[in-house]
């Protein structure tokens, strides 16, 4: 007897493939028509299907525990961040790296600095009773901009039509780099919480000791340990792949998915001996493609971006499943009349002031307008998932005795990053994804209403073969106004050119009195002085000159010599009409 298995494994893959499939049949459309970006749409999905909605996707369920939940979303987070950022540094073209250090530097230092403080300081500054240290850790997490929601505006039509090449360059770059580069960051914040937040009564060491730990640790074994890692694993994959191309040895499906399977190496054994995997990810890729050698033989290749797709997809509907959207409201750390503004302020100053300050030392920013737009494109997304997972995981650490309480002075960090880092998430998303489209409409609107309210008399009229009277109406309008000897009426008759030679003759031409009652459109403007007529009888008079009856010749021009018997002809003909 037939019965049904709703299992949860049945259901999510009926719901994730059903999605997918769905987004799938109109993406074109919502994409390169509308501009909205796949991570907006399957975050808002992901809401549908979640416990706070249909209850189709129950991730507490399957993980059993919110430390296993937490575990799951961090891993899958680092998975999604390490194939995104390989990718992104095989996009760059040849030594990108080495040819663009200067505004890279200026990008991740001065300018990642500055964005960490003013984000702490909103932070401090509009939650209540929350330390300054504490303010720090969460201003980390939010700092690096993601470069899963930069392929909103580096990819597809609207990049193709309205961002130069050389912007999107250093905008993958930026954001392919400050993922990795927000550990030094945010474990400034955490090693001195650890050390000076209870004033030393659980931990020895002080001050001195967490900023030894942060230069050794976080600097030597995490940052330069990583770099090295992913440089040399780069370019021992590169050779690889070049004497194997070279022999034959490989196929071309296993090519393709070469850089792929580097991601997936990479963060699994820098996550093997503690390092940093993000950074890593980013360097080997950028070194794999250091000639530029894969990057161009998988130009026009489809895979790549197929995956990054799904992963894109799949991550954003988990987002959105997980997200804890009920403690926006509800929560002990910071009211929604605090949040809400919490957000504006942060998405407005949290880099768009420095990339103006600076701009001008960045050579692919070309104007005001570009330092406006890639200061607005600062996205928060999944590095800040990524490094909010990494503060708990910190937090627990911080446990007196190895018991099961946390100390005093942390005993509310938690709450604080998840509800702030969680809603910054869901405010950029939301308004990244957003404003193209809003932008779009906003442009066009304008235009779509002064033409459905414009009248017919406002067309400019237009007569095949014939004349061109144009018409507007601020001339018609003013006429009234205008002294006659002011006005300047510009009709002159303009014929079709296609197909033929327009010679002069009688049964075109108007005739010389005309000639004479016209001379203020067509003649000098001393005539046009002088000319009593009113313009309308102008107008009306050279409105009801026929069309002229084109004969059929061939254009001919300068450059082209006739021949003796086309000449002959041609000259007999002109003698004629005159």
């Amino acid at each position: 007897m037939p019965t049904l298995a709703l299992t949860n494994f049945n259901i999510v893959l009926g719901v994730l493939g059903g999605w997918i499939s769905l987004f799938g049949l109109v993406s074109y459309l919502l994409k390169e028509n509308f501009y909205l970006s796949e991570a907006l749409i399957s975050l808002m999905a992901g809401l549908a299907f979640s416990p706070h909605a249909a209850n189709f996707v129950r991730p507490l369920e399957y993980a059993g525990s919110e430390e296993n939940l937490s575990a799951i979303t961090l891993y899958f987070t680092r998975l999604v961040l390490g194939v995104q950022l390989v990718l992104a540094g095989v996009q760059l073209p040849s030594r990108y790296l080495k040819k663009e250090w200067k505004p890279l530097a200026l990008l991740l230092g001065p300018i990642m600095a500055a964005m960490w403080l003013v984000t702490s300081l909103l932070v401090w500054a509009l939650v209540p009773n929350l330390p300054f240290l504490h303010s720090l850790a969460i201003g980390a997490c939010v700092t690096p901009t993601d470069p899963v929601l930069s392929n909103v505006i580096v990819k597809g039509r609207f990049a193709d039509h309205n961002i130069p090449k050389d912007l999107q360059k250093i905008i993958i770059a930026e954001s392919g780099a400050n993922d990795g580069l927000g550990y030094p960051f945010l474990f400034f914040a955490l090693y001195l919480i650890k050390y000076i937040g209870d004033g030393g009564v659980n931990e020895s060491g002080g001050a001195g000791l967490a900023m030894g730990l942060w230069f050794g640790e976080t600097w030597g074994y995490t940052i330069i340990l990583s770099v090295i890692y992913g440089a040399v694993v780069g370019w021992i994959a590169k050779e690889l792949l070049h004497f194997c191309e070279e022999r034959k040895f490989v196929d071309r499906e296993n090519f393709l998915v070469f850089a792929l399977s580097l991601a997936l190496f990479i963060t699994g054994t820098c996550g093997m001996i503690g390092s940093d995997d993000i950074l890593a990810c980013f360097i080997a890729g950028n070194v794999f493609t250091w000639d530029d050698w894969f990057r161009l033989a998988t130009l026009d290749d489809s895979l790549q971006p197929t995956i990054d797709m799904l992963l894109n997809v799949v991550i954003f509907m988990w987002y959105g499943a997980i997200c804890p959207w009920h403690s926006f409201l509800a929560n002990g750390v910071i009211p929604i009349y605090r949040l809400i503004p919490l957000g504006i302020l942060i998405l407005l100053f949290r880099r768009l002031p420095f990339i103006l300050a600076f701009y001008k030392r960045i050579p692919q920013i070309d104007g005001f307008q570009q330092a406006i737009f890639m200061g607005f494109f600062g996205p928060i997304g999944c590095s800040a998932i990524f490094y909010l997972y990494i503060t708990l995981e910190f937090i627990t650490t911080l446990n007196p005795d190895q018991g099961s309480t946390p100390r005093w002075d942390v005993a509310n960090l938690q709450e604080d990053v998840l509800v702030i880092v969680w809603f910054m998430v869901i405010c950029s998303v939301v308004v990244h994804g957003l404003s193209i489209p809003l932008g779009k409409f906003g442009f066009y609107l304008p235009r779509t209403i002064s033409r459905t309210l414009s009248s017919p008399e406002d067309l400019i009229s237009f007569q095949i073969n014939g004349r061109v009277i144009p018409r507007s109406r601020s001339r018609d309008t003013t006429a009234a106004n205008t002294p006659s000897e002011s006005r300047s009426v510009s009709a002159r008759p303009v014929f079709r050119i296609g197909g033929s030679v327009i010679p002069e003759h009688p049964a075109t031409r108007p005739s010389q009195s005309r000639l004479s009652n016209t001379s203020e459109l067509v003649g000098p403007r001393d005539n046009r002085e002088q000319s009593s007529r009113p313009p309308e009888l102008e107008l009306e008079s050279i409105a009801n000159i026929p069309s002229p009856n084109l004969p059929s010749r061939t254009i001919r021009f300068p450059d082209e010599a006739l021949d003796v018997e086309e000449s002959r002809e041609l000259e007999r003909d002109t003698a004629t009409k005159l």
